[in-house]
């Protein structure tokens, strides 16, 4: 197939499609082509750009370090011609395509995830995939839209909003406190079990204000929703975000103690990689998004 007889951009999409899904077949399906057309697509880019691109075994398949590079450079253009497309269709077009967004776990599940059944009740020409993880994941190679971040922002090309903070709180049961006692001072948490989870950035030193302070923890969990448990059924204190608690908190099973010793709150961004142009589709998610969170007494 001669390169000059195809069209480029959409040579770029199909090379994404596959590399993202790293497999031929999974391309195909999710572009609605057929595998030999996706093959036939691939074998022209590489004999246009004199380039291997792509790694294929039998189990896999593989961006080369050139392919990695037009990769990013691939989807910065599509996202570029894709939102120079909505804009040129007017300000206030119709959000339509998909559309991919990232958020940690416990976050994501309690404050991202009803935002996106909103934006996807609200439009219907939307698709939604949802990256919840207790980690921070690059939206440029992950091919991620939209991301919310808590704590200090490194120095980045990324937009980003502030819609609200939270506290790292040391939190507890009023059964737990009326058997062991409320802690007066950090150092006082010796003489009380410790439920510690090793979601995220996880640390056996506790800061406070001033000192930082080891513990050895009775109980060691992989999930927050796991040492939450434990503190509601009174086995010890734990440290969590303020956000993850608001429930229990609300209810009366959690308190929070040594407020007084809590290190500064974090700030809670959304994050996008925007380009010149305003994309129909994203702008309504964060518009959405932002409204709900600053509105919510949990982050603000």
């Amino acid at each position: 197939m001669e390169y000059e007889a195809v069209d480029r951009f959409h040579l770029m999409n199909v090379f994404v499609a596959v590399a993202e899904e790293e497999g031929f077949a999974a391309g195909a399906r999710r572009l609605r082509l057929s595998p030999p057309a996706v093959t036939r697509a691939i074998a022209a880019l590489e004999e246009h750009l004199g380039v291997k691109l792509l790694n294929r075994t039998t189990r896999y398949v593989r961006t080369t370090d050139a392919g990695q590079r037009y990769l990013d450079d691939a989807r910065r253009i599509i996202a570029e011609a894709n939102a120079a497309d909505e804009a040129a269709a007017g300000i206030n077009a119709e959000p339509r395509g998909h559309l991919a967004v990232t958020a940690p776990v416990l976050f994501g599940r309690m404050f991202v995830m009803p935002g996106i059944v909103e934006y996807l009740e609200r439009y219907p020409g939307t698709d939604v995939s949802a990256l919840f993880l207790d980690r921070v994941v690059s939206l440029l190679d992950e091919g991620l839209d939209v991301g919310v971040r808590i704590g200090e922002l490194p120095d980045s090309s990324m937009r980003a909003l502030q819609v609200g903070s939270v506290r790292h709180v040391l939190c507890a049961s009023p059964e737990h406190l009326q058997r062991y006692g409320l802690p007066q001072r950090p150092e006082d948490l010796h003489r009380h079990p410790i439920i510690s989870s090793s979601a995220g950035s996880f640390s056996l030193d506790w800061k406070f204000e001033g000192k930082t302070l080891r513990y050895k923890p009775r109980l060691t969990v992989t999930t927050n929703d796991a040492a939450i448990e434990a503190a509601v059924r009174s086995f010890g204190i734990t440290r969590l975000m303020s956000y993850q608690i608001a429930p229990q908190l609300d209810a009366g099973k959690l308190q929070i103690i040594l407020s007084e010793f809590e290190p500064a709150p974090r700030p809670i961004h959304i994050v996008h990689r925007e380009g010149r142009y305003a994309s129909a589709k994203i702008r309504s998610f964060i518009d959405l998004l932002v409204e709900r969170l600053r509105a919510d007494t949990a982050l603000n």
